[in-house]
């Protein structure tokens, strides 16, 4: 049976997160929607599967809501596995409690929209610009726009540590990238608080660009949050090219692991070669410890 999964976001000011997350477990549950979705005063965030009839269910119902109506539900190819169940949260934040201290409000300070299609012509053009990469730097290895700026976080929360490093590249236009949008809306403003002057942010995410335009400027899979663990559009054509790097041997792969270390759990690239015995691998290089 075919499925398919929903990604979508939307900054706007909730006075009664715990009633939407009621809600919304009813209507997933009616509709036999698994996923994850974030619920917090300043939005709404998720990522559901399910069959097209109920995924098409689910957006009208949303659409019902004046607070919602709005939303652009980015739409892939499910498994039916995608996510083992439902969870419905409500937060702090959408993306992380810590970013809510960051004084970046999306609704106030954050990055001009470029449409897939502007950026698109961009780069086709040869304009002067970079693209700035604001996932974690584990998601990165499977995919990623050819001459990037990989930021270097392991983790969305560090990124006001290392933005002033980041300052070299305040010569040209800035385009901040991530995977459906939500974290370019913090990373982007953060940017513009640190002094940057022209910044912009791909709109829709990653997921948009790469739909529209399937191996083309973004190389590889895109990382994402789900068992998929990496996906694509039109991988079987000729033109798909794998950057992931075995961490053991170098050689390409797409096959993502988490260290068998209970202690490090680090997320990496690992191709079946160079597992261990039992098909466990741990990090080549050593694990890092989790306190």
């Amino acid at each position: 049976m075919k499925h398919e999964i929903l990604l979508y976001y939307k900054y706007v000011e909730l006075d009664d997160p715990e009633s939407i997350r009621k809600s919304q477990r009813e209507l997933c549950e009616r509709l036999g929607l698994t996923g994850r979705i974030v619920i917090a005063h300043n939005g709404i965030n998720g990522t559901v599967e399910g069959i097209p009839d109920a995924t098409s269910t689910y957006i009208e119902h949303m659409n019902l809501d004046p607070r919602f109506v709005d939303i652009v539900y980015k739409r892939s190819e499910g498994t039916g596995k995608a996510f083992p169940r439902l969870m419905i949260r409500v937060r702090k934040d959408l993306v992380s409690d810590v970013t809510d201290e960051w004084g970046v409000d999306p609704n106030n300070m954050t990055g001009k929209y470029l449409s897939a299609e502007e950026l698109h012509e961009w780069i086709k053009a040869g304009k002067k610009f970079y693209i700035m990469d604001m996932r974690n730097d584990y998601e990165h290895k499977g995919g990623y726009f050819e001459g990037s700026i990989l930021a270097p976080i392991q983790n969305f929360r560090d990124l006001p540590k290392v933005v002033p490093t980041l300052k070299k590249y305040d010569d040209r236009p800035i385009v901040t990238v991530c995977t459906g949008g939500i974290r370019c809306e913090r990373a982007s403003g953060l940017l513009l608080k640190y002094g940057f002057k022209d910044v912009y942010q791909l709109k829709d995410g990653i997921v948009t660009y790469m739909e529209k335009y399937p191996n083309e400027d973004f190389k590889g899979k895109l990382y994402v949050f789900d068992n998929r663990i990496l996906m694509g559009f039109d991988t079987d054509s000729p033109k798909h090219e794998i950057v992931g790097r075995c961490v053991g041997c170098n050689k390409p792969s797409e096959n993502y692991i988490n260290c068998s270390n209970n202690n490090c759990h680090r997320h990496f690239i690992l191709c079946k070669n160079c597992f261990n015995d039992d098909g466990t691998g741990t990090c080549p290089r050593g694990c890092r410890i989790v306190q």
